[in-house]
Formats: C-alpha cells, sequence, structure tokens
C-alpha cells in the first residue's frame, strides 16, 4: 500500500521541504506572500501548492526581486485552486522585460568593471582611462558609468 501525502502541510514540514526556515514562513505569511488555516489548537496548516509558492518567492528574491513586486505579481494567481502550468507561465512572462533590463545592466557592469580592474588603480578620482581629470565625481556621489536606477523600485 503506497503512502499518501497529507492534504496540508505543517510549518515545519512546509520549512523541511522548502528549504526554508519557519521563521522565514512566518515573516511570509506576514507580508501577505503565503496563506494558512489555523487548526482548533491554533497550529498553521498550509495547502500543498504553498510549497511552489515558496519556491517562486526565494528565485524571486534570487534574481533581485524586492517583496512587494513578488506580492503584487503572486496576488495574480487564483485563491480558490491550485495554480496550473499556465497561471505560473502567466504570472513569471510579468517579468521578463525587467530581467533582461537588469541582465544589460550586469552586463556592462561585467564589461566595464574588467576594464576599471584592469588598470589598477580601482580610484575613479584617479583613473586616467575611465575617468579623466574625475569628470565623472563631479556630478555628485554615485555610479555614473551606469544607468540611474533610482526611482525604479530597485535601491
Amino acid at each position: 500500500m503506497a503512502k499518501t501525502d497529507p492534504p496540508e502541510l505543517t510549518v515545519g514540514e512546509l520549512s523541511h521541504r522548502s528549504g526554508v526556515p519557519a521563521s522565514a514562513l512566518r515573516f511570509y505569511e506576514d507580508e501577505n506572500l503565503i496563506r494558512s488555516r489555523r487548526t482548533a489548537g491554533n497550529q498553521r496548516r498550509y495547502r500543498r501548492d504553498t510549497l511552489r509558492r515558496v519556491t517562486f518567492i526565494r528565485m524571486s528574491q534570487r534574481v533581485g526581486m524586492p517583496l512587494a513586486q513578488i506580492r503584487d505579481v503572486l496576488a495574480l494567481l487564483p485563491d480558490d485552486r491550485t495554480p496550473t502550468r499556465a497561471d505560473w507561465s502567466r504570472i513569471s512572462s510579468c517579468w521578463r522585460s525587467d530581467l533582461d533590463q537588469r541582465i544589460r545592466q550586469l552586463e556592462q557592469l561585467r564589461d566595464q568593471l574588467n576594464d576599471c580592474i584592469g588598470c589598477g588603480c580601482m580610484s575613479l578620482a584617479k583613473c586616467r582611462l575611465a575617468n579623466p581629470n574625475d569628470q565623472l565625481g563631479q556630478d555628485g556621489p554615485g555610479p555614473r558609468r551606469l544607468p540611474d536606477h533610482r526611482g525604479t523600485g530597485y535601491e
């Protein structure tokens, strides 16, 4: 006789299966990223599809998505049923252009970083190749060779 999985997961089971500490799961719940129901003994019980949501949250954080954006996208998933592959595909497409932009910025950083590290001075104030006469410093603090990211929600 095959062992069947329980219909719901405890916080400990979800933590073990996802590799995410129980404290982080409680934080995700406080932030309305995941939901649980409470038993008569006030214990959390998570639907099985919460494991996918937690995985999505962790992967999204790994690529630099802020929790507010993750929450907005997860709100597009249905509450009344387990999300399908089509549901997940639809929400992941929301970030395609943003991820493409991040990839371009990382490639630019990588390519320019090679030049900067290659000169050995590691000082924009002294680098004659990347910043002659500290022209970039005259514009104020912060990166000048990369596009301004302020106001994009990625500070």
